[in-house]
């Protein structure tokens, strides 16, 4: 299941959407002026990654441990330590543990993941984490004088949704991911006004907002297959 060209598998659609990402995220790159390498090739990581995520492929969640390396070193370059820790401590592991999720839970021998449905203590247990979690890294950014604290604390919030969801393989990861986009917009927005070499950053989070709501657009539509398939498989044994 991983040892595959995964650019097979992308239909008309989403070559366009990658080509339209990549070439918006590149052409940012030379329009600042400022050519810091390491921005463009993490944005770059970043928007193939989501487009693998949209399909329910590993691949994605492979790219994310990469990408979460590689954007930790650039939040720590701007003391943005909010989304240091938050990719470190916990996009990359629940992005490692995401994979062995995923290859554990393929959809009927499919490269594609099955959807899963939470429970209703999985939500319970998603919103006090989340809670104490946002508690929690508000008094720890503070301590690191944080730049754009309420905004970064937001962050780590919406990512640690997102990051959740995705464990669980829930359609609802593109929605947390897409709220969490909204909020790294403006944050390095606020990072581009001092140095223009950020603009990357910003294009890059654009593009991952469009891909996250594909993302979720295809999920739904992944989850009523699969509910399609179960129902027919059931009614063919009876």
């Amino acid at each position: 299941m991983v040892f595959r060209n995964p650019f097979r598998k992308l239909d008309s659609f989403e070559w366009f959407l990658w080509i339209v990402s990549i070439g918006i995220v590149s052409g940012s790159f030379f329009i600042s002026g400022g050519f810091y390498l390491l921005t463009l090739i993490t944005s770059l990581v970043g928007v193939t990654a989501l487009i693998f995520v949209a399909k329910g492929d590993v691949w994605g969640q492979i790219l994310t441990v990469l990408f979460s390396l590689l954007y930790a070193v650039i939040s720590l370059e701007f003391r943005y330590f909010g989304e240091m820790i938050t990719y470190l401590g916990m996009t990359l592991p629940i992005a490692l543990l995401s994979i062995l999720s995923w290859l554990r839970n393929p959809y009927s021998s499919t490269t594609e993941v099955k959807i899963h449905q939470l429970s209703n203590r999985q939500k319970l247990w998603m919103v006090v984490s989340a809670s104490i979690i946002t508690c929690l890294f508000y008094f720890v950014l503070s301590a690191f004088n944080t730049r754009s604290l309420l905004i970064s604390t937001l962050s780590i919030t919406t990512s640690f949704l997102a990051s959740y969801l995705m464990l669980f393989r829930s359609p609802g990861y593109a929605l947390a991911f897409a709220a969490n986009d909204l909020v790294l917009i403006v944050m390095w927005i606020l990072a581009a006004i001092n140095d223009l070499s950020y603009l990357p950053m910003i294009a890059c989070f654009v593009m991952f907002l469009l891909n996250d709501i594909y993302g979720f657009i295809n999920w739904k539509r992944m989850k009523k297959r699969q509910q399609v398939c179960v129902v027919n498989s059931i009614g063919l044994s009876s």
